[in-house]
């Protein structure tokens, strides 16, 4: 989902409603590699289908059953839990027919072939989604294509979305406070609120915690929230020290938490400039959709029409201390909203390995490949989007309802 103030860009036009996900046969992901195997070379590359398990389990699982380390595992992308997906993975010195015999819940290895280098991170063009909306209105069948019509023109928001956010949606709202070097903030909103939950243990846990009851709220902690009972364990010693409490977290959860903070102000600027999202103005950092690099528009004017073809896009800030700067009213725009949140780009130079340099995204993706049908009261779609692109901003266009 989207926050309520993350706008459409066809808000003019009537959705059609109805359920995604209502199966996990409902929603389906396959990756679009960037290259294919060689046929030889001493990595194996594994297309491997999972279902109800993230990418990381997976890996988890396959590198459990071949006893290696996971850091051993190349992967392009990440895929979440929902659904049925295909991706690809690398493993050296396993031979495909090994691979092939590679069988674990939730996990099948449906191809495996050589090839000379360890699949990296972003080593994949995009994803092809299948998905199926149910419940949806009667005049489905007359609201898709204009929708469709406008995606394909102007471009599909590049919104990351609140699954980006985490379970309680505060992953960002932690992200923001270790920004500003705000302890205590950071430990109450990893903590939660506890209507943002419907375990009643967890939301008593929470609640606890907000009444000061530190000793009963970790008792009441459940046991899979390990983050939350860690730091809990520090303050029932040290009520006084949230940094401290806060520090017992895994570098890498404390970048998970950085990276929604990022994430969050990209879609605050997507959502500012939703009415524009398809034109290029003088101090733009103009997106090439072909290599992903960035150049500054001089004069708007000369470039619009490169923007409209869809070579470029005008570009959006993943915040960082090291990120390129727009000019003009683009940076000031972008300015506002750093100085709205308390921050500054110096705020990304943290130490303990936490640096955020920053990086540009483009602040729209094109709408590939778009099929529909539509039987009775479910439509059935069909569509690509480039890596790092997410597919709910499609179907919250369509469906309106989400």
């Amino acid at each position: 989902m989207m926050t309520p103030s993350h706008p459409s860009v066809t808000s003019g036009l009537a959705g059609m409603g109805g359920v995604i996900k209502a199966s996990v046969e409902d929603f389906r992901v396959d990756e679009i590699p960037s290259y294919l195997p060689s046929g030889s070379g001493e990595h194996c590359y594994l297309t491997i289908e999972k279902q109800g398990i993230t990418t990381l389990e997976a890996i988890h699982r396959i590198a459990k059953q071949l006893k290696i380390s996971e850091r051993d595992i190349g992967y392009a992308g990440m895929k979440d839990a929902v659904g049925i997906t295909r991706q690809t993975i690398s493993v050296q010195w396993l031979s495909p027919e090994k691979a092939r015999e590679i069988e674990l819940d939730g996990v099948r290895v449906v191809g495996a072939a050589r090839h000379s280098n360890k699949l990296k991170l972003g080593h994949l063009k995009g994803n092809r989604f299948r998905i199926v909306v149910r419940g949806v209105e009667a005049a489905a069948a007359q609201l898709v294509q204009p929708i469709v019509d406008i995606l394909s023109t102007r471009g599909v928001p590049n919104y990351f979305g609140s699954q980006r956010y985490g379970a309680q949606g505060n992953s960002h709202l932690i992200g923001m406070a270790l920004l500003r070097g705000d302890w205590q903030g950071a430990v109450d909103r990893l903590i939660g609120d506890p209507a943002a939950v419907r375990d009643e243990q967890w939301s008593a846990a929470i609640a606890a915690y907000g009444a000061g009851a530190l000793e009963e709220a970790l008792r009441l902690f459940p046991r899979h929230c390990r983050g939350e009972r860690e730091v809990l364990q520090r303050l029932v010693a040290r009520p006084d020290a949230p940094e401290k409490a806060f520090s017992v977290l895994h570098p890498r959860l404390k970048k998970m938490y950085l990276s929604a903070a990022q994430s969050f102000l990209f879609d605050e600027v997507v959502a500012r400039r939703i009415d524009a999202l398809d034109r290029i103005i003088t101090g733009d950092l103009a997106y090439k959709h072909g290599n992903g690099a960035c150049f500054l528009v001089e004069e708007g004017a000369v470039e619009q029409g490169r923007c409209e073809q869809f070579e470029i896009s005008p570009s959006g800030p993943m915040f960082g201390c090291k990120m390129k700067q727009p000019a003009g009213e683009v940076w000031q725009m972008e300015e506002e909203i750093l100085t709205a949140a308390g921050i500054t780009l110096a705020s990304f130079d943290l130490p303990g390995g936490l640096r955020m340099e920053g990086e540009r995204r483009a602040l729209r993706v094109p709408l590939e490949g778009f099929l529909w049908k539509c039987e009775s009261n479910c439509l059935s779609l069909e569509f690509s989007l480039p890596r790092g692109s997410y597919a709910t901003s499609v179907m919250r266009e369509i469906t309106k309802g989400f």
